[in-house]
């Protein structure tokens, strides 16, 4: 059987994953219901999957806090708690994460293997560089991106799609929170 692999990311409505200044986590635009949904997908067990510039960028976020649920929301904390590979040519182990495999190659070839060994599901969140490219190969079963109600035109950083390959998408899900925030789950579809 193969495991299924869900590309999950944050954008702001016009298609960065963060933004720079007086901009917070979640766009400041968190809520009760967000938060509760983000530590039920977490629930069942997957594996992580993360390219070398997300995971490094994580380790630095979750350094200067605890895992405290009034400092670190939930939901992070159980990320952090399950298994993941890392694909990497540039890190070096022992790396800064519980269970976190380092695994040397092509990210196309590792979660091609991982999707063929893996008994539970595959999931990264972020990195996009590397999850465009399980894209264009046909590794990514599902695209989970949830929408903030904010356009970042001035101080947008890391467009999500910039740079990938023309896809139709079908809808399978979609989910509003606290009444602003949409989340939407697609099947990639190559456009021929």
């Amino acid at each position: 059987m193969t495991a299924s692999y869900t590309f999950d990311v944050f954008t702001s409505l016009d298609g960065f994953g963060s933004a720079s200044r007086n901009w917070s986590g979640y766009w400041g635009k968190q809520g009760p219901e967000l938060l509760a949904h983000r530590l039920a997908l977490y629930g069942p067990g997957q594996r992580m999957v993360f390219g070398a510039t997300t995971f490094r960028q994580l380790v630095q976020m979750l350094a200067g806090s605890t895992d405290d649920p009034a400092v670190r929301d939930p939901w992070v904390t159980r990320m952090v708690g399950m298994p993941a590979t890392v694909v990497s040519t540039t890190l070096k182990e022992p790396l800064d994460w519980p269970d976190a495999t380092l695994v040397r190659g092509d990210a196309v070839d590792v979660v091609a293997r991982l999707k063929e060994e893996s008994e539970v599901p595959l999931r990264s969140h972020g990195s996009l560089s590397m999850n465009r490219a399980l894209m264009a190969a046909g590794l990514v079963d599902r695209i989970q991106v949830t929408i903030f109600p904010v356009i970042t035109g001035q101080t947008g950083e890391g467009p999500i799609f910039q740079g990938a390959a023309d896809f139709d998408l079908e809808l399978l899900e979609s989910t509003t929170l606290d009444g602003r925030t949409q989340e939407l789950i697609y099947r990639p579809i190559l456009h021929a």
